[in-house]
């Protein structure tokens, strides 16, 4: 009975359609896939394709039970002879399944080069590795803890120095200085921050002497390549760093085949050597992530030792820029802002060849004037002055975002994030311009790794909000929105997430809630609820309001995942180019889905 009612399946051509049918599934799934970001398909476009094929399956099967492809079209079985079953119907699908399977088999080998054309070879990832070093923070053993900005800025120094390495791969301070007092193995920590080699020590200052012990290291089996110990007075500090580097330089040359200088010199240190300059410029450094104020006080008492520390101008600038966009409105605002063009025009003059020179500067054009074609500009000259410097890719990033560039943003940060793998605030930009693209996976996955290198940060869980939203999943939203610490990012999470939920009261009431609450400064944020609410003229208003304000919040308005919904509005063009953005945007792989 089995045998027989097989052999009926083959008669008709069961088995045929069958594979034909999964052939193309499968092809036409791969090209979703692949054109899913281009296209502004939702991301699970294809997941909904192979449930709708599935389900499709047992009709088809049924179809070619009762059907047959022939010359003269699809007929019914029982009108088929069969002489002619046998012959050309047979033959014709034979040729659709090799076409469909030759198809298949150019997917394959096109994905196999196209990954192995954007993928270094096992061989040059391993080169890649090996040619990669840490500096790990100094430790202090002067016994006194004030006195940590010196070995921290000795560290830094290093990193500095040993970057002019070419072919050398050196992790910035950000991720390097996250292992400070670790206990984790060497081993350990090379393999967080993907390299094989690392540099350690330590400072201990007292009085006139400074005595440096450092020790270079191969991390995968704790051989040592180099170490020294040097005691020197005070004054000789700028030559006992050199003659480290160089140590530490040449040890790395004999085993990697490196060259020197083949790099922009790029120096953190006072021209005329005034020892006094840098160290205060050393304990600017320190409290710039914490307290700019002070930090700005420091690099003026620097620059007051040594007039001419250009350096020392660009950083003071960048703390200036700093305090305005973490929140400073007004006439103290507008003070800040005129004191940082100040400290680039010092700095332009007296270290153009330096990459903090052309951040600074890049930063102020993009933050109060809105000229993003100029920062960009500025941000390109850093990098070329300055290959890995971290920062200056990033900001390079944000200037390529602000233009509808995001390919060119993700590719830029991803290798600012080399240089400081454990940067938590890229790792939030890089959700940023991810989520426009349709990527929401990958978007979660960064955002994931943001909350893990730091848990209790403001805006993570805004973010994951924003991805709830977009997603369209009004319980994951407010879950997401009641994790975010409380204040105003809180506030807008809870609100986003109102808005796509049933309760329309509710909605209204939040609304209304970060309108009194925040009646200055964040017209971007409430014309991001009215776009969620589907309210495009009140969405205007408040953009328009936002750009009149100068609302930082403008340069992401060709990359803002819940905006985008209205780009194809003429108020939108109009409205980027009112904010000297280019449109259309210079790619158009931004997702353009409207609802």
């Amino acid at each position: 009975m089995i045998g027989k009612f097989i052999g009926e399946l083959k008669r008709r051509n069961v088995f045929r359609a069958a594979v034909l049918y999964g052939g193309g599934v499968w092809v036409i799934s791969q090209g979703i896939s692949e054109l899913t970001g281009s296209l502004g398909l939702p991301e699970e476009s294809t997941k909904w394709f192979m449930i709708a094929s599935l389900i499709g399956f047992p009709f088809w099967l049924a179809a070619s039970w009762f059907f047959e492809l022939t010359a003269e079209g699809i007929k019914r079985e029982s009108d088929i002879s069969a002489e002619a079953r046998a012959g050309k119907s047979n033959r014709k699908t034979d040729l659709m399944i090799i076409g469909v399977l030759a198809v298949a088999v150019v997917l394959l080998l096109t994905d196999r080069l196209v990954e192995g054309s954007g993928s270094a070879s096992p061989k040059a990832q391993t080169m890649a590795l090996d040619n990669s070093i840490a500096v790990l923070p100094f430790e202090n053993e002067s016994g006194d803890k004030e006195q940590q900005y010196f070995s921290d800025g000795l560290s830094e120094g290093f990193i500095i120095a040993l970057s002019r390495l070419d072919g050398l791969r050196v992790i910035n301070r950000k991720s390097s200085f996250m292992f400070r007092d670790s206990k984790k193995s060497d081993a350990d920590i090379a393999a967080k921050l993907g390299v094989s080699h690392l540099l350690e020590g330590s400072v201990r200052r007292i009085g006139n002497t400074v005595r440096i012990s450092a020790t270079l290291s191969k991390s995968s089996d704790g051989t040592t390549l180099w170490a020294d110990s040097f005691d020197r007075p005070y004054q000789d500090l700028f030559a006992v760093q050199d003659q480290i580097v160089a140590q530490v330089a040449e040890a790395l040359k004999a085993k990697l085949k490196l060259t020197s200088d083949a790099k922009p010199e790029q120096s953190d240190r006072p021209p005329s050597g005034n020892l006094q300059a840098y160290d205060a410029y050393m304990q600017a450094h320190a409290a710039a992530a914490t307290n700019a104020r002070k930090a700005i006080a420091l690099y003026d008492k620097a620059i007051g030792f040594d007039p001419k520390y250009g350096v020392a101008y660009a950083m003071k600038a960048r703390a200036l820029i700093d305090i305005v966009s973490g929140g400073l409105t007004g006439d103290a605002a507008d003070q800040a802002l005129q004191e940082a063009e100040q400290a680039v025009a010092q700095a332009q003059r007296l270290a153009p060849s330096q990459a903090a020179t052309h951040i600074a500067r890049g930063w102020l054009l993009t933050l109060r004037d809105f000229s993003w074609k100029e920062g960009e500009a500025e941000f390109r000259q850093a990098v070329a002055l300055a290959p890995e410097d971290g920062d200056a890719l990033y900001m390079l990033g944000v200037a390529r975002a602000s233009q509808g560039d995001l390919q060119q943003a993700v590719a830029l940060t991803q290798r600012a994030l080399k240089q400081d793998p454990l940067d938590a605030n890229w790792y939030r930009w890089l959700v940023a311009y991810l989520m426009p693209l349709g990527q929401l996976d990958a978007a979660s996955s960064a955002l994931a790794k943001a909350i893990e290198l730091e848990p209790n940060a403001l805006y993570n869980h805004h973010l994951q909000t924003i991805i709830e939203v977009v997603r369209k999943d009004p319980a994951a939203a407010q879950k997401a929105a009641a994790l975010e610490p409380a204040g105003p990012w809180q506030d807008f999470a809870l609100a986003l997430a109102a808005q796509i939920g049933v309760d329309r009261v509710a909605a209204d009431t939040q609304l209304k809630a970060c309108i009194t609450r925040y009646p200055e400064g964040w017209a971007f944020q409430i014309a991001q609820l009215y776009a969620v609410r589907g309210e495009p003229d009140a969405m205007f208003e408040w953009l328009d309001r936002a750009l009149k304000d100068h609302d930082s919040g403008m340069q992401s308005l060709l990359y803002d995942a819940l905006l985008l919904r209205y780009r194809n509005d003429p108020r939108y063009a109009e409205l980027a180019k009112a904010a000297g953005l280019p449109w259309p945007p210079e790619t158009e792989t931004v997702n353009a889905r409207r609802e």
